[in-house]
């Protein structure tokens, strides 16, 4: 996962440069094909087993043929995704995209990864903090009826997430979709809430629905999307923690790669279209897509990546799914003219560049209509690590900060939540801010039925209250240097995009 530095772009679906190719287009009814090809011709020269990415015109006829064209050049099909033109392929061919990218009704092609194999990476910043499960049990809950460690958090009552579960705990036919590792629903505090109808692994990028199939693999070190469901949507049942939107359904989708734990982009794709396809409304994405933390839209495999990814993720919108993505946690201002990527390709050796990110785009979160999310610490100032930008941050909410300490019980600055096998731990990072933005849509969905991707996005906007740049240095490890400069208004800024997002507003604004 790469440290799950996640980010995006704009407010409005405002399509960046480069994105306009796929921001039109149809999308002709049909089910997806998965391995319509089982004898592809053997290219020449063979390279690594690599997957690829072919996009064409979402029309059956040129799909067919380039499906020929595909097994000329010595690929296997794996999932053909005829509603947006994406087709998913196996090749060891090592021309195999430049070959596909001379072919008439191709109109992009690339490699999703640059290895057949890659290393683990890491997770999240700083390991979990673990706290006693015996204080999470039923009959430890305080007095007022909170739960029995919501005096940890600190997060749910900056955002009246506390106050809004008296109101309206969300509706039972709104579902956050998490798009990560893969949840425990088996949890004690999740089970109640779970959608195993909406969830899958999709791993690979063919949608396995299988009992069970949505769980981690491995819950010592899978743990994120474990935690991320119980901001979410954690029950307020007498154990544990109470999530953000605790009446609402929450469903697993894994995207995570069982021997590398990256993200790749045929996972996601899959991910999405599976969203849409089974009514989910909200889907949270607490990463970005492996191996490149940009892609540049003048390296056509990277363009290529960008194609599928967006086609999926307009496909999601069309069908009134709202996606809302994390920030990112290298504290880089992607409203600047150059950053420098020192971790990509992230699947073998990195080679560092300096980037433009009008140009090259951390994704899903820089696609069109995602909502980005910046983080912030109790104090309601953004999270030391954060990301932000000008026009690209939407909306901020608590994602913890180590440097900003809560009065509660443990001092503690991160965000409590669920963890697999029965757990609850502490995190940080723009990972934990995103799932509370989702909790939050959750409820206005849950409060506006009606309400579209773009609906939901300017209410998202309109609830929040924006603290405004800090006046002074923002400099949150007390060194004396300035670790970030905010710019905008108190309106609309970089740091915190409209402001920070505001549970009991969502609930009692109409």
């Amino acid at each position: 996962m790469a440290q799950l530095r996640s980010r995006r772009l704009r407010a409005a679906l405002a399509v960046p440069a480069g994105l306009a190719l796929t921001a039109s287009l149809g999308f002709l009814p049909g089910t997806a094909q998965a391995a319509v090809q089982d004898t592809p011709a053997t290219a020449a020269t063979e390279g690594p087993k690599l997957s690829y990415v072919v996009n064409t015109r979402a029309n059956l006829g040129t799909i067919k043929a380039v499906e020929k064209a595909i097994a000329a050049a010595g690929g296997t099909i794996v999932i053909t995704h005829e509603k947006i033109g994406v087709i998913v392929v196996h090749s060891t061919n090592p021309d195999f995209a430049k070959q596909m990218r001379t072919v008439k009704g191709v109109q992009s092609a690339g490699a999703t990864r640059t290895a057949a194999l890659a290393p683990a990476s890491t997770t999240e910043i700083g390991a979990p903090e673990y706290v006693d499960s015996a204080k999470a049990q039923a009959g430890t809950a305080s007095t007022d009826g909170a739960e029995p460690l919501e005096a940890d958090q600190w997060d749910l009552r900056a955002i009246g997430a506390d106050k809004a579960a008296k109101i309206n705990p969300g509706s039972g036919k709104v579902t956050v979709a998490v798009i990560d590792t893969g949840v425990d629903d088996t949890h004690p505090d999740l089970a109640a809430n779970f959608s195993k109808s909406q969830s899958a692994n999709c791993v690979g990028g063919v949608a396995d629905t299988s009992e069970g199939a949505w769980r981690p693999y491995d819950p010592a070190n899978d743990y994120h999307g474990t935690h991320v469901a119980g901001e979410i949507a954690a029950a307020r049942n007498g154990i544990g923690v109470a999530g953000v939107a605790p009446g609402v359904k929450v469903a697993s989708i894994k995207v995570s790669d069982p021997t590398t734990s990256l993200f790749f982009p045929e996972s996601v794709v899959c991910a999405f279209v599976f969203a849409a396809d089974h009514g989910v409304e909200i889907t949270n994405n607490s990463y970005y897509i492996d191996p490149w933390l940009y892609n540049c839209m003048d390296d056509p495999d990277q363009k290529a990546i960008v194609d599928a990814v967006n086609r999926a993720s307009l496909y999601a919108q069309s069908k009134g799914t709202l996606h809302v993505a994390s920030a990112g946690n290298s504290n880089d201002d992607l409203d600047s003219d150059a950053i420098v990527d020192d971790s990509s390709p992230d699947d073998t050796t990195p080679v560092p560049r300096t980037i433009d990110p009008h140009e090259c785009f951390d994704i899903p979160t820089q696609l069109p209509g995602v909502v980005t999310v910046s983080a912030t610490g109790v104090q309601n100032l953004k999270s030391y690590y954060s990301s932000y930008g000008v026009g690209v941050v939407d909306v901020a909410a608590p994602g913890g900060d180590k440097y900003q300490i809560p009065d509660t019980p443990s001092k503690n600055g991160r965000i409590l939540a669920t963890m697999p096998n029965n757990g609850y731990a502490f995190l940080q990072g723009t990972s934990m801010a995103s799932p509370h933005v989702a909790g939050v849509a959750a409820l206005l969905k849950s409060t506006h039925p009606w309400a579209g991707p773009l609906a939901l996005q300017a209410l998202l906007k309109a609830q929040a209250d924006n603290p405004g740049c800090p006046t002074g240095l923002y400099d949150p490890d007390g060194n004396g240097i300035e670790d970030s400069t905010c710019k905008g208004s108190k309106r609309v800024n970089g740091f915190y995009g409209y402001g920070i997002v505001n549970a009991l507003d969502a609930v009692t604004q109409h």
